[in-house]
């Protein structure tokens, strides 16, 4: 199976009108345009019965101490953890595109609503801004569908952003209610019959952006 994207080139920066975050000289950190971005796909092996999609940042960091500190960086060499971004699940065995900005087209505070979606059979998991945003009252929410990069604007470290669809041999992932990506990939691990990744690369510390 083959995974292509005008909006993600694999292995090069993640233009910021996909992203949740931006740079910005006064405040480090703005609201980007958090589009979501297109999908295409080929090659699709006998059998397929659905799709799942699922976006994950593996470079977050494991502890908040020093996220986004104005005299001090994220070090590098800290351990990281992954932070999903979107969970898109029942994707039709018959669809082979997804167009930019179907599901996201700007920063919504509190979060998406879920887990339908506009497009029949498909739904959305929540995502990991979920958590980030808890502690912020004008933020917290449930944030479900696709919301995109915004690393910490002083990580000695730039993120690297997977996006991973699976064909899969059932048309519903066993699933009801509210998820997360965590669950989905622990109940398609025996369905899956092709995947293929695209990667891209974002960072918001303008010592690594320069």
């Amino acid at each position: 199976m083959k995974l292509t994207s005008l909006a993600i080139t694999n292995g090069s920066p993640i233009p910021a009108r996909y992203a949740f975050g931006q740079s910005n000289k006064e405040t480090h950190i703005a609201l980007s345009d958090n589009i979501s971005p297109d999908f295409s796909w080929s090659d699709v092996p006998e059998g397929t019965q659905s799709f799942v999609l699922i976006a994950v940042d593996i470079d977050a960091p494991s502890k908040a101490d020093d996220v986004n500190q104005v005299d001090r960086e994220v070090p590098a060499e800290l351990a990281r953890v992954p932070f999903y971004h979107w969970t898109l699940i029942d994707i039709p065995a018959d669809m082979r595109h997804i167009e930019e900005g179907a599901f996201s087209k700007n920063v919504s505070p509190k979060g998406k609503s879920g887990p339908l979606t506009a497009f029949p059979t498909m739904r959305q998991g929540l995502n990991n801004y979920t958590e980030w945003f808890a502690a912020d009252a004008d933020m917290k929410g449930d944030y479900f569908g696709y919301d995109g990069p915004c690393p910490p604007f002083n990580d000695a470290r730039i993120h690297r952003y997977y996006f991973t669809l699976y064909a899969l041999d059932i048309k519903e992932v066993p699933v009801s209610g509210v998820f997360d990506a965590k669950q989905v990939l622990s109940l398609i691990k025996e369905h899956i019959l092709a995947e293929d990744t695209l990667m891209g690369t974002y960072t918001l510390n303008p010592r690594l952006a320069a």
